[in-house]
């Protein structure tokens, strides 16, 4: 199967092909963020003077203030030394980050929509498009990493089974039975609640079942081509078994492999905002869509909350969804024969 046939038949699922240029977009917002969503100007010119407060903490000294603190460049301080001295600020497109409150608002906390904060905001006034943004960015990267160490540990478990077969791949499946079949979200739950919560401790405690789901396929496909005539062959000429794995036998498996990626990562974004959603999650704090999810609950007369949440969470996974469903039938022989 050539990459020409597998572009052609990915090209004429239009919708997996607009889920893609959306991933894309929402990939490039996410890696920009602090571009986009800042509460910090991304250039002052003042005084024939260049600064670059988005990159560098500049104390408030630096613009004729009185202490060595970082600049709090919403406050009214700097405004009025703006103002002054005529300075050219130049501000992110949304003024906020996922952290930012907003000291200068007057109606009751979550404050609706308006043209300061176009989603609203949350019940603590930080801007429901910046937590959102944030959100999507940690969401993503969280479920990329542990995806990424989902599919290793999955293929090797998966390859060693298919290989070797016999008394091996029997006790690995009794191993994955008993092991599939313990309640995953209780023990994460109590796991969670044990250890100080921080991105990597979470990572490690999700990654102790999320590789299961990706055996069965990789076994399968390694028990299909251990019997085919060019492995028996390889076998004969006495090359080494994991030289066979890695060179003959795996190529053929990752295809299965890639077109579980995206299924894999909708997963990894609903067990994450799930457990952020029980305050089970990332630490305190976090930009987290979870979080936004559980202030929704709490917060029913302002719809604006979970109505953004929920629209944001379904369009990732949706994307998701049909980027999978496209990239399965590309990589699917019997569609590749008949183009």
């Amino acid at each position: 199967m050539s990459l020409h046939q597998v572009y052609g038949q990915f090209n004429k699922n239009r919708r997996a092909v607009w889920s893609l240029r959306v991933l894309v977009g929402l990939v490039l917002l996410v890696i920009i963020a602090p571009l986009v969503a800042n509460d910090r100007p991304l250039l002052v010119i003042v005084k024939q003077r260049v600064y670059v407060p988005i990159l560098f903490d500049y104390p408030e000294t630096t613009f004729d203030g009185y202490f060595k603190t970082t600049t709090y460049y919403r406050g009214d301080y700097f405004k009025d030394f703006a103002a002054k001295n005529k300075a050219t600020v130049v501000w992110p497109l949304i003024p906020y980050s996922d952290q930012t409150h907003d000291f200068n608002l007057t109606e009751s906390l979550p404050a609706p929509p308006s043209m300061a904060h176009w989603l609203g905001t949350d019940d603590q006034g930080k801007d429901m498009v910046a937590g959102l943004i944030y959100g999507l960015r940690i969401s993503m990267g969280f479920s990329l990493v542990l995806t990424v160490f989902s599919i290793c540990i999955g293929v090797v478990v998966g390859a060693v089974q298919g290989y070797y077969g016999g008394l091996v791949d029997l006790i690995g499946q009794r191993i994955l039975e008993v092991w599939s079949g313990l309640p995953t979200l209780f023990i994460i739950i109590i796991l969670s609640s044990l250890m100080m919560p921080s991105f990597w401790t979470l990572i490690g405690i999700m990654l102790l079942f999320s590789w299961i789901g990706l055996v069965g396929r990789v076994r399968a496909e390694f028990l299909r081509e251990r019997n085919l005539d060019y492995v028996k062959a390889a076998q004969v000429m006495g090359i080494a078994p994991m030289r066979i794995i890695m060179r003959h036998i795996l190529p053929n498996a990752l295809i299965t492999t890639l077109t579980m990626i995206p299924f894999i990562l909708t997963e990894n974004i609903v067990a994450l905002s799930s457990l952020d959603f029980l305050g089970f999650g990332l630490p305190t704090g976090s930009p987290s869509l979870g979080v936004l999810l559980a202030q929704a609950k709490d917060n029913l007369h302002a719809p604006w909350i979970g109505i953004s949440v929920f629209i944001t969470l379904a369009v990732m996974l949706s994307i998701l969804i049909f980027i999978g469903e496209g990239l399965r039938d590309a990589l699917d022989p019997r569609l590749n024969r008949a183009c």
